[in-house]
């Protein structure tokens, strides 16, 4: 007899096992090299335009952070799993009149750069948790809010009882040197952030070909995608 769940992790794309344990092993040995504990970095699998069952895979490989950045993909995969152990994290652009539907299935939500976003988040009930996201780009299209808009926005979102800020949320800019923008983000959250909200101490930085360096420079969760899932089918 077979335990139980083995039968299933047997079915696990081998090549998915492969990289998932590639990037949990580098992450590890990156975290250590910044003399870091690896417990107290999380790797989100950004899982685009895949399909509901390559998250299963993850599932059974231990990646339970799940990450997604269009809606109705998002509720899609999220009502046919119907996983209680999945960490559910919206890291796209989001709208504010989809907001209270992406709250019913994110557990956590990384690109609030505006006030009226976290208005429409209000809700009663469970708090959701949020991040801030910082633009590090002179492109506003790219989301997030610059700098000196920050402490405004932060002071906003402790004020609201159904959001809880728990960090901030960055993208480096293209053709940036990656370790000086995460470098910056910290230096934001220490100096902004932390005077007016002392939890908030999460960095949600890095992605497939940058997160060395966001792990040396502190990122407590990776957004990962390419990396672990591989090449992004078409979308239909």
């Amino acid at each position: 007899m077979t335990p139980d769940g083995a039968d299933e992790q047997a079915h696990v794309d081998p090549l998915l096992a492969g990289r998932v344990e590639e990037v949990l092993a580098g992450v590890a040995d990156a975290a250590r090299a910044a003399g870091r504990d690896p417990g107290d970095v999380t790797v989100i699998a950004v899982t685009k335009f895949h399909p509901a069952s390559l998250v299963r895979g993850l599932a059974e490989l231990g990646i339970r952070d799940i990450g997604e950045s269009r809606h109705q993909e998002a509720v899609a995969k999220h009502a046919e799993l119907d996983d209680p152990e999945l960490r559910w994290h919206f890291i796209g652009q989001l709208q504010s009149n989809k907001a209270k539907s992406v709250r019913e299935y994110a557990d956590v939500i990384h690109s609030i750069d505006r006030s009226s976003l976290v208005t429409a988040l209000d809700a009663p009930g469970r708090p959701v948790e949020v991040l801030i996201q910082v633009n590090l780009t002179d492109d506003p299209a790219r989301g997030g809010v610059r700098g000196d808009e920050l402490p405004a926005l932060v002071e906003r979102v402790t004020a609201i009882d159904g959001v809880r800020l728990s960090g901030l949320m960055a993208v480096a800019g293209l053709g940036a040197e990656p370790a000086r923008e995460f470098a910056a983000v910290r230096e934001l959250r220490d100096r902004v952030v932390l005077p007016i909200a002392p939890d908030a101490r999460e960095l949600s930085m890095g992605m497939s070909g940058d997160w060395r360096a966001a792990v040396a420079e502190g990122a407590t969760r990776l957004r990962i995608g390419t990396a672990i899932t591989g090449l992004r089918p078409t979308p239909a």
